[in-house]
């Protein structure tokens, strides 16, 4: 056996191998000889079929199985001695035989060489924010707006009320589709419908109608309205006032506190706001340290693990949009959508795992159980979500990718120039509260 190799570009590598014909000989004898030993045939019994019987009926299989097992073996042994670690599936390919022997190259990818870069000049903003009474009231407004209830009133339509109408649109005298409707419930000022049919229905009273132009925006969705003027007629139908649950016992205990005390609630509302604050602050700090590790690392990496994990996030996405009852069967699924997020995700678990390997970051049991410990908290009974954690295999070693991910963040947060920034609770929650 000879064995040649070629580096074709920074990761490409291809080994051309030649295998004696005289040894693929041999290896078919043998193995014909051991199959005459258990093969069935008719006329014969077992073990007794003739050597030359079998060979004229296994032989051809027989001699693929062992050119393949000859090169395998070839492959391996030169991928041993020169310490490649193969990044996904070699490709074979047959070649001219010479001198009595089988010719073969293998063409495959090799990982990258990985030095984590400098990260001494990286800059990191750590958001700072102390969640006071202040936050704890504007939190209970929300989670009051969340309950609210509208009840009738017989009074003109305002910002905020929930009014229902009839309407009909027409567009050069012709009603459009989608264009009618009857007995339809919005709330003004809540975005869901265009900005000039809210105004038109803010101060009908019931029984009261009202005609008007709306042009639709250039980016509508229904392309064939799409910058066109129509003409509505809308019906007020009712109208229904907001009505925000009351800041008492009853919506205490909605919230889950069953004795009903305000002051329990506010500390268990505070004690929920923290931990989402902390979460928040820990997901913008782990996003700059991982661009860090990206930016003071460039490397290339193998087409064979992008292709993959773009494989994987396009079976994701079909499985998220099942699972919201989205018709998935013949939907046209694009690899390329899915190549740049892929082709980050691969880098980055290259990196840190190199990063985790050289400065020994991996995730401990006190930390692990910390982590679960916190995510439990959120939870009714903390103590069962606990234990089934640790009864679960693989949500632990998720628990255990999360703590390590964390200690790779504290460990460039320690090389970088961190720095902590005070920032507002509507900068930092965004629209979540």
């Amino acid at each position: 056996m000879e064995t040649n190799q070629q580096n074709r570009s920074a990761l490409e590598r291809q080994i051309d191998m030649t295998v004696p014909v005289a040894d693929i000989d041999k290896e078919v004898e043998s193995r014909l000889k051991r199959l005459s030993k258990t093969v069935k045939m008719a006329g014969f019994r077992p073990g007794k079929v003739p050597l030359k019987i079998v060979a004229q009926t296994y032989g051809p299989q027989v001699r693929s199985e062992a050119i393949g097992a000859a090169v395998e073996k070839a492959f391996g042994e030169k991928v041993r001695e020169a310490k490649y670690r193969i990044a996904g599936q070699p490709t074979f390919e047959s070649k001219d035989a010479t001198d009595g022997a089988l010719a073969f190259s293998a063409t495959f990818e090799v990982y990258p060489e990985i030095v984590v870069g400098d990260l001494s000049a990286r800059e990191i903003e750590k958001p700072e924010l102390e969640v006071g009474d202040a936050e704890v009231d504007r939190t209970i407004d929300v989670l009051r707006k969340q309950r609210t209830t509208y009840g009738a009133v017989e009074r003109a339509a305002a910002e905020g009320d929930r009014v229902t109408v009839d309407f009909t649109g027409r567009k050069d005298g012709e009603l459009f589709q989608g264009g009618q409707a009857n007995d339809f419930p919005f709330v003004i000022g809540a975005g869901s419908m265009l900005k000039d049919f809210e105004t038109a229905a803010n101060g009908l009273a019931v029984g009261e109608s009202k005609t008007f132009d709306l042009t639709f925006p250039e980016d509508y969705h229904a392309t064939e309205l799409a910058g066109q003027t129509v003409q509505f007629e809308i019906v007020m139908k009712q109208v229904e006032e907001a009505q925000l649950p009351a800041l008492d016992a009853d919506f205490a205990r909605a919230l889950g506190v069953d004795d009903g005390d305000l002051q329990k609630m506010r500390e268990e509302v505070k004690a929920n706001l923290e931990r989402e604050v902390r979460r928040r602050i820990q997901a913008k700090v782990k996003e700059q340290a991982l661009d860090a590790l990206l930016e003071a690392t460039p490397i290339e990496v193998p087409k064979a693990l992008v292709d993959m994990e773009s494989h994987q996030l396009a079976e994701n996405a079909k499985r998220d949009m099942q699972a919201r009852g989205m018709p998935v069967d013949n939907l046209p699924v694009q690899l390329d959508w899915f190549k740049p997020q892929a082709e980050r995700r691969v880098k980055l678990g290259l990196i840190m795992a190199e990063a985790v390997k050289a400065n020994e970051l991996y995730a401990k049991p006190e930390q692990v159980r910390a982590l679960v410990e916190d995510l439990a908290q959120s939870y009714e009974d903390p103590k069962e979500v606990i234990d089934w954690y640790y009864s679960q295999p693989n949500q632990l070693q998720q628990a255990e990718a999360l703590v390590t991910e964390d200690n790779v963040v504290d460990w460039v947060l320690s090389k970088a120039q961190a720095t902590g920034k005070a920032v507002s609770f509507d900068e930092l929650m965004g629209n979540a509260a």
